[in-house]
């Protein structure tokens, strides 16, 4: 067993910006056969940016501590005693858990794996994994455990779920001089860097305010007011994160997500951040087009008069696989396009197919993963010839 962290000899904030340089000439070569407009680089914290970490928890004899492997190796096993991408949060929480779970036999016995889940704000949620069934015993060092913390605990073995308090923690994201706020369940996915997800916000509003803008002068404005004159359709939405902060730029937000979960999440951050323009609806994208089209009726879409929508802009999250030939053909449909990609590969897929009726009219990136290979990506397009 090594004491070190296999990952400490990649993480060197001194050299952070050379490294951030590397990925973005990537990124532009890439992109190059487009002639896109100049890549925005975003740049992250060099340290202490990462909101969500789990570690393995290693037995040797009567002592535990948290545990990584090399990459590709999983035989050589390291003990972690600080984790300098995460969040101070984490690293303090690290800290008094492993203190006091390590003389108590019940609470110790049989963890195998420890989650942490912070918050700008300063929230924190702990999901402790077990290979055993965790009953009332458990329940009531938890419970100890979870007061001498000050922070929400989760119990997870095989087939259970233990809520000592809550399973979610609660975000407030500062966007352009505005807070919102967010819920976050734990197992969910959510962006693991706050601050970049907070640049990531802004740079959407920023082209939102743009396409509007456009809009407002075009010749689909019926007159010269302020208020935004169509509506967004967000695809993969999460729980809300983008159409939270975009609602006040559009004039109305609906919103896609096929995880129950993460719409149940979005629903109480639209009561949260006051929004009675954002209506999440739990439905594929599949099934979207389907209802859009009239072939097909959802009692998810009870009320929602799709009718009434004027979809100028469409905001797209995908997943690493981006998205398929029928998503690409949908999307086309749209004005504009704002694509938030977590794969430049398969966004470049897309490109060569949007790119015959959109063009690129904003182009960023945004290092969510300092000191990895991982590129996640914005663009913004517009169509060649507007209906």
């Amino acid at each position: 067993m090594q004491q070190r962290d296999p990952y400490q000899h990649h993480v060197n904030p001194e050299r952070y910006a050379e490294l951030l340089e590397v990925k973005a000439q990537r990124l532009r070569d890439l992109f190059a056969d487009f002639n896109p407009p100049s890549l925005q680089v975003h740049a992250s914290a060099p340290s202490h940016f990462r909101l969500r970490a789990e570690f393995r928890l290693w037995h040797d004899g009567d002592r535990c501590f948290y545990a990584m492997f090399e990459p590709g190796d999983k035989s050589k096993v390291y003990e972690v005693t600080e984790f300098p991408i995460a969040s101070r949060l984490i690293n303090e929480l690290m800290v008094r858990l492993l203190d006091d779970i390590q003389p108590n036999e019940l609470l110790r016995r049989k963890l195998f794996q420890v989650e942490f889940l912070t918050t700008l704000s300063g929230d924190a949620l702990i999901t402790l994994i077990y290979h055993k069934p965790l009953g009332d015993e458990w329940r009531a060092e938890a419970e100890a455990l979870q007061a001498r913390l000050g922070f929400p605990i989760v119990g997870r073995s095989r087939k259970q779920k233990l809520v000592l308090e809550r399973d979610y923690v609660n975000e407030a994201l500062q966007v352009d001089g505005k807070t919102l706020h967010y819920r976050q369940i734990e197992g969910g996915f959510t962006q693991p860097n706050g601050e970049m997800n907070q640049q990531m916000l802004s740079w959407a509003r920023s082209a939102a305010a743009e396409i509007n803008h456009s809009d407002n002068n075009g010749e689909n404005s019926s007159d010269n007011s302020s208020e935004p004159p169509s509506d967004l359709l967000e695809l993969y939405c999460g729980n809300g994160n983008f159409s939270m902060a975009l609602a006040d730029t559009f004039r109305r937000v609906l919103a896609t997500e096929i995880s129950k979960t993460s719409v149940a999440a979005a629903q109480v951050n639209i009561a949260d951040n006051q929004l009675d323009n954002v209506v999440i609806a739990r439905l594929s994208s599949e099934e979207f087009v389907q209802a859009l089209r009239g072939e097909r009726t959802f009692e998810r879409l009870s009320g929602v008069d799709l009718s009434s929508y004027d979809f100028r802009t469409v905001l797209v999250d995908p997943p690493r696989a981006g998205l398929d030939d029928e998503s690409v053909k949908q999307v086309q449909g749209y004005d504009n396009i704002i694509y938030i990609s977590c794969n430049p590969n398969t966004l470049h897929d897309n490109l060569q197919v949007l790119c015959n009726t959109h063009e690129i009219k904003g182009f960023a990136l945004f290092d969510q993963f300092p000191y990895t290979d991982h590129i996640e990506t914005g663009v913004i397009l517009t169509r060649k010839n507007p209906q």
